[in-house]
């Protein structure tokens, strides 16, 4: 591996939070909150899916994001081995047996409620996955890599977008992801270029978006090492 590669890996946000001393350093607390921000959704359905109503659900994902982000969290992760998927649901699981104990729902998370939680939004797509036999945990890893892959394309569309090419983008990923079965001439013909342009455009483009998500997958691992490892337990999470 190159040093530069390791170096930037070294600044991935995980990585921030695990190799802080103290939680109250700002760099640190803005990756575990941009984290948290990105990855909230999973948590969500794997409350519903424990069998919460619609508005415990709610309360307790966003006390336990409240919770997770004023204290000291994580120091019992060992920066080699930390997942930063692995820690969140070991970490609800905790919670959630806390408050058990609670009284009043409306107490958790000492009334304050993270901006990132989208209630309404949440519940929606709840509401429209399959129906399907499957554990908590199993949905919990589905939801996470689902999410990792909706990142990286956003990053993907954004870049293209920066670039001039937003249209482009809308063209040829339904290519990339399979959605879309006509030929690259047809292809071609809706966009106003030719065959071999489409041939050698799409390549590039499912080379960079496998470095997106690639990329993604680094920000939530304590070490490079088990970064192909993370990657692969993924792709089988997501059925790929």
């Amino acid at each position: 591996m190159k040093q530069n590669a390791v170096q930037r890996f070294t600044t991935t946000q995980w990585s921030v939070v695990l190799g802080a001393k103290d939680m109250t350093s700002a760099s640190a607390q803005a990756a575990l909150e941009q984290l948290c921000s990105r990855y909230w959704y999973p948590l969500y359905a794997y409350v519903r899916r424990r069998g919460c109503s619609l508005h415990e659900a709610q309360d307790l994902t966003q006390g336990f994001l409240a919770d997770l982000l004023n204290r000291n969290a994580i120091e019992s992760v060992h920066p080699n081995k930390g997942r930063f998927r692995s820690f969140l649901i070991a970490s609800l699981n905790h919670f959630l047996s806390n408050e058990r104990d609670r009284a009043r729902a409306g107490k958790r998370g000492g009334g304050i409620q993270p901006v990132f939680l989208d209630q309404e939004r949440a519940e929606e797509r709840f509401r429209n996955e399959p129906v399907t036999d499957d554990t908590p945990e199993k949905i919990y890893d589905r939801k996470w890599a689902l999410t990792v892959l909706a990142r990286a394309k956003e990053r993907l569309r954004d870049e293209y977008a920066l670039a001039g090419k937003k249209e482009k983008f809308d063209s040829l990923w339904p290519i990339i992801n399979q959605d879309d079965l006509r030929t690259y001439a047809e292809v071609a013909k809706a966009m106003g270029t030719t065959g071999s342009a489409i041939k050698n455009e799409v390549p590039r483009m499912k080379q960079r978006y496998l470095e997106m998500v690639r990329n993604e997958v680094a920000q939530t691992i304590g070490s490079l090492a088990d970064l192909d490892d993370e990657l692969q337990y993924l792709m089988i999470a997501v059925g790929r």
